[in-house]
């Protein structure tokens, strides 16, 4: 299996969200990541949660916006401003669909984006949004990098790593009452994909009163958690190495003997 070659610096932005309030969203996040790169350092990759600028929202038409809308040109001059890609979800018109789609902007203002697949139909979203056909591989200094979204996390057939896969993203709005479900199945999708995984989840209580924890994390191929935010409002880093992946997939090899399959959209 192919391993990147350099090592990845990644930043957590696990806070809370004001409801359906895109610039105040925006402008806190800014604020607090001008305030970490003094404290912190460089990064290569920030990484926001599900819904970042308005909440886990069912109201789909008051908070969709267009693909050249202020939140994308936002993460866009981000990526520029840090000289390092961005992502997290939001909720974006399309072809008069509307999407959880989780849009992925580079430093050269190039955008690419993953529709959240698996909708989740305890709270409506099914009803609310289009159900995204494609997985999604973006590319990034050197590393190959999955993007998913909150439920996507309960199917592994989904997020399969097919030797394409070295670093997996969860970016959720993920409830305080399953914070022990999350915890586990990113543990699970590392162990089972020989890759990194980094979930990354809210804190703080929605518009519905709906708590979130946050437990936004690191978690190494192994299973085993490098960096854990608990519940506190902040912003922290990791640095994901390179030759430490490699050896373990050339030690332990167990995609080898990985089942072949085809996955069926319905």
């Amino acid at each position: 299996m192919q391993s990147p070659t350099n090592n990845l610096t990644i930043t957590l932005v696990q806070t809370e969200i004001a409801w359906q309030e895109a610039r105040v969203n925006c402008e806190q996040i800014e604020k607090r990541l001008d305030d970490s790169e003094n404290n912190l350092g460089k990064t290569d990759l920030i990484v926001l949660p599900e819904m970042f600028n308005s909440g886990f929202s069912m109201n789909a038409e008051k908070v969709a916006e267009q693909m050249d809308g202020p939140t994308v040109q936002w993460l866009q001059r981000i990526a520029a401003k840090h000289d390092a890609a961005i992502t997290g979800s939001l909720v974006i018109e399309s072809n008069g669909e509307n999407y959880n789609r989780m849009v992925y902007a580079k430093p050269d203002g190039t955008v690419e984006f993953y529709d959240k697949r698996h909708l989740f139909r305890m709270a409506d979203e099914h009803q609310r949004y289009g159900e995204g056909m494609n997985r999604k591989i973006v590319h990034w200094r050197g590393w190959r990098i999955g993007l998913y979204v909150c439920y996507d996390l309960r199917f592994p057939v989904w997020c399969r790593n097919q030797n394409d896969t070295d670093l997996m993203l969860f970016v959720a709005s993920w409830p305080a009452v399953r914070r022990n479900p999350w915890q586990l199945l990113l543990q699970a999708r590392a162990m089972e994909n020989l890759c990194y995984v980094c979930g990354v989840n809210r804190i703080g209580t929605d518009g519905n009163d709906i708590a979130h924890c946050g437990d936004s994390a690191v978690i190494d191929m192994v299973g085993e958690r490098q960096l854990y935010l608990a519940d506190k409002n902040t912003i922290e880093q990791y640095q994901l190495n390179a030759h430490t992946l490699g050896e373990f997939r050339q030690k332990f090899p167990a995609w080898m003997d990985a089942d072949k399959f085809e996955i069926k959209l319905t």
